[in-house]
């Protein structure tokens, strides 16, 4: 399989999990007593809703076609915390929805993995159709396990501050907030320099560690291919 039919096989992953991951924010704001992105069409599950041309589609060809992997991210949803019933408690869960929704479509796809094996080894005609499936869920497990790691990041605008900034003195909470006016600045840096890359292969350890975890745990119920063994056994030192 070639790079060209790799991404387009793993792109439709990721960018449902981008969707749901914004899905979620707007869900939870509106539970939460924030119509905002309800009333600005944003509660949606249209993709082209939540395409940004940056985080949606330049970042994601550039990482996998240059970096080995692919990442990405969609135009984040609007909310207006002063509209939560109360705004500490709002502003953390509507924060941390997306991350809870990226975690549950990972447990969701090792579930899918699990099924499809199952499903091959009753009827062994589907075994090709069974390894592509089998390689996105996988990619889904993956993806969305980054994209929840990535987003509890401490850095501003990232969800993972929202949680911080309340654990901080207040005068200290604001300057730490100002830092988002710079904040996709930083993430560019890190995402494109070494020292960056440093830092987030540090801070994506768990990522690795759960990934090969769930790996070994659906193994035996993989459909076999030339491509896919190969590749777990690189990743699994099998």
């Amino acid at each position: 399989m070639d790079k060209l039919q790799e991404f387009l096989l793993v792109a439709p992953v990721l960018l449902f999990s981008m969707v749901a991951h914004e899905f979620a924010h707007g869900y939870a704001a509106l539970k939460q007593g924030d119509p905002t992105a309800f009333q600005l069409g944003r509660l949606t599950w249209n993709p082209l809703k939540h395409i940004d041309p940056f985080f949606t589609i330049l970042l994601p060809v550039i990482t996998f076609f240059t970096g080995g992997f692919i990442f990405g991210g969609a135009k984040p949803v609007p909310v207006t915390p002063r509209n939560y019933r109360n705004y500490r408690r709002g502003d953390i869960i509507v924060s941390l929805a997306g991350i809870a929704s990226n975690l549950a479509i990972a447990v969701a796809c090792v579930a899918i993995t699990a099924a499809i094996g199952w499903t091959a080894r009753a009827v062994p005609s589907l075994a090709t159709t069974a390894s592509l499936l089998q390689r996105m869920a996988m990619f889904g497990v993956l993806f969305n396990l980054v994209l929840a790691v990535f987003n509890l990041l401490p850095l501003p605008p990232l969800d993972g501050s929202h949680v911080v900034k309340y654990l901080l003195p207040p005068a200290w909470a604001i300057r730490y907030q100002q830092v988002g006016m710079y904040g996709i600045f930083i993430l560019v840096f890190m995402l494109m320099t070494k020292v960056g890359g440093v830092v987030l292969s540090f801070w994506m350890t768990p990522v690795i560690r759960g990934y090969e975890i769930v790996l070994r745990s659906v193994y035996d119920l993989l459909v076999p291919s030339p491509i896919s063994s190969l590749y777990l056994q690189r990743i699994l030192g099998f």
